[in-house]
C-alpha cells in the first residue's frame, strides 16, 4: 500500500477556512495517510528532526499543504524545511532518504490568478515563484509532481469573497489533490520507479546474495552488457560476479531520467502491466587494481532499456535488460 504524508504548515488552522477543510476531506477519503499538523506539534518552532524524518522515511507520496505567504510558505514550514532536509538526510554524500518519492506542493492564494502575471500587480507566475521549492525537491532526489493550487482562498466578512463560496473552492482543491494522489498511488510509473530506486540501491552495496535480484528476474532474462549478453538466472550469477570482482561496495548509481511506457495491453495476461523503462543511469564507482578497470575512479554516464510487467501486488519481473555505455 502506498503510504501518504502530509504536512501542514498553517500557523493556526483554528483560523483558517480552507486549509482546515482540504484536510478534513483527505483525512475522511484516504487510507494509509497521517497528517502532522506543524502548529500542534511545535508552537515553540523546536523540530523535532527525528520524528519528522521517520514520517518522511515511511512515506512514498508526501503532501506540503499551506497558504501561501510571501510569495512562499509559512516561517514554520520554512524552518521544517531547513531543520528537516538536513545533509546526508535529503542531499550530500549519503543524502538520498527521499530519494525516488512523490512531493506534491498543495496550497492555498488569496489574491485572483490574473494578478499573478506580468501585467498583475504580482508581476510574476506562481511557477515562478516557486522555483525554489521546485529545486528543494530536485537537489533531493524526489519526483516533483504537477502542483495543486487555488486562487481566490481568502474570506474577509463583508469585504472579501463569502464563506460558503471560499469553502467550496476548498473542496474542489481537495477533490483535485486527492484525484492526483489516487493517480499517483496507482500509476505503473510511480510503482516502477519505487522499484528503480531500490533495485539501485540494493545493488550499490554489492551483497554476496544475488536472490533478492534473482526475484525479480524472469527466468529466461536475457541482459546485454558492455561486458557481453548474458541469459538466464546463471547468466545473472555470472554477470553479478563479474560486477562485484571489478566494483567496489558503495558505489553510486544515479536515476537522472526514468521514462515508463505501458506496452500493449492486449498481450498481457489479466492482472499483469507490461511496461518498457528507458533510464538514464550515472555510475560512480570505485574499482579493484586487478579487475579490467585496473582500480579506476570511473563516472560513467549509460542508458539503461527494461522490458517488465507489474502484477496486481506491485511485483516487478524484468524479462530483458539492455545497457548502452555513453561516457
Amino acid at each position: 500500500m502506498t503510504n501518504i504524508l502530509v504536512v501542514s504548515g498553517h500557523p493556526n488552522l483554528a483560523e483558517s477556512n480552507t486549509n482546515t477543510v482540504i484536510i478534513e476531506s483527505l483525512e475522511q477519503q484516504l487510507d494509509n495517510l497521517e497528517v502532522r499538523k506543524l502548529h500542534q506539534l511545535y508552537p515553540d518552532y523546536q523540530i523535532d528532526v527525528g520524528a519528522e524524518q521517520a514520517a518522511l522515511i515511511k512515506a512514498d507520496i508526501v503532501v506540503l499543504q499551506f497558504p501561501f505567504y510571501w510569495y512562499s510558505t509559512p516561517a514554520l514550514l520554512k524552518k521544517w524545511l531547513d531543520d528537516v532536509f538536513s545533509y546526508n538526510f535529503a542531499y550530500g554524500a549519503k543524502g538520498d532518504k527521499l530519494k525516488g518519492k512523490d512531493l506534491i506542493l498543495s496550497f492555498t492564494i488569496g489574491g485572483p490568478k490574473d494578478s499573478y502575471q506580468p501585467l498583475g500587480y504580482n508581476h510574476f507566475t506562481i511557477e515562478l515563484l516557486i522555483l525554489p521549492l521546485q529545486q528543494t525537491a530536485y537537489l533531493a532526489e524526489m519526483n516533483f509532481a504537477a502542483p495543486i493550487y487555488t486562487h481566490g482562498m481568502v474570506y474577509i466578512p463583508g469585504v472579501y469573497n463569502e464563506l460558503e463560496d471560499v469553502q467550496n473552492l476548498a473542496l474542489d482543491h481537495s477533490h483535485r489533490l486527492i484525484e492526483q494522489i489516487n493517480q499517483l498511488a496507482g500509476s505503473a510509473e510511480q510503482k516502477v520507479a519505487k522499484f528503480v530506486n531500490q533495485w539501485f540501491a540494493d545493488f550499490d552495496v554489492l551483497a554476496d546474495d544475488e536472490n533478492k535480484f534473482l526475484a525479480h528476474l524472469s527466468d529466461d532474462i536475457r541482459m546485454v552488457m558492455p561486458d557481453g549478453e548474458f541469459i538466464g538466472h546463471e547468466g545473472f550469477r555470472d554477470w553479478y560476479a563479474i560486477a562485484r570482482a571489478t566494483f567496489k561496495p558503495n558505489c553510486e548509481h544515479i536515476v537522472e531520467q526514468l521514462i515508463v511506457t505501458e506496452n500493449d495491453k492486449q498481450n498481457a495476461p489479466d492482472g499483469v502491466t507490461s511496461c518498457e523503462a528507458q533510464l538514464r543511469i550515472r555510475l560512480k564507482a570505485d574499482t579493484y587494481p586487478d579487475s579490467a578497470l585496473k582500480g579506476e575512479s570511473i563516472n560513467m554516464l549509460v542508458n539503461e532499456t527494461w522490458q517488465l510487467t507489474l502484477d496486481d501486488s506491485g511485483h516487478v519481473t524484468i524479462s530483458d535488460y539492455v545497457v548502452e555505455v555513453l561516457s
